[in-house]
């Protein structure tokens, strides 16, 4: 199964561009019209909230299986509060992020790892999922 895998290094202003470039190029040839402009959306979403809420930077991994694609974003800090999504005040400029994830995504969730979490989200691929 082709695969990406990035170190995101803490509060690295180019970690979001470089993540949507690298998953642009793993992409190329998969999904259906639309669907990777939908993941480089979303794996934005989870690298800024990793780098933003973290201290440790994080771990990026996408993969893509014969029937989805599958991209996690992998924290180190040991303590926190789950992410979720929120309803974000009108005039603010943040917190969109999850409310994205789960309103596009065709499944997502949050997993405890030993240190830190993993925060996912997966996308089908009925179309091209042989192209991959």
């Amino acid at each position: 199964m082709p695969q990406l895998r990035r170190r995101l290094g803490r509060a690295d202003p180019r970690a979001v561009p470089e993540a949507r470039r690298a998953l642009r190029e793993l992409l190329r040839h998969w999904g259906e019209p639309g669907q990777s402009e939908v993941a480089e959306l979303l794996t934005s979403e989870l690298v800024t909230n990793a780098l933003v809420h973290t201290e440790e930077g994080a771990v990026l991994t996408a993969t893509v299986g014969p029937r989805a694609l599958r991209v996690e974003v992998r924290d180190f800090v040991g303590h926190g509060p789950r992410p979720r999504p929120r309803t974000p005040r009108e005039e603010s400029t943040n917190g969109r992020g999850l409310v994205l994830v789960e309103s596009l995504a065709d499944d997502w969730g949050v997993r405890p790892c030993e240190v830190g979490k993993s925060v996912w989200f997966e996308l089908g691929a009925e179309a091209d999922a042989e192209a991959a």
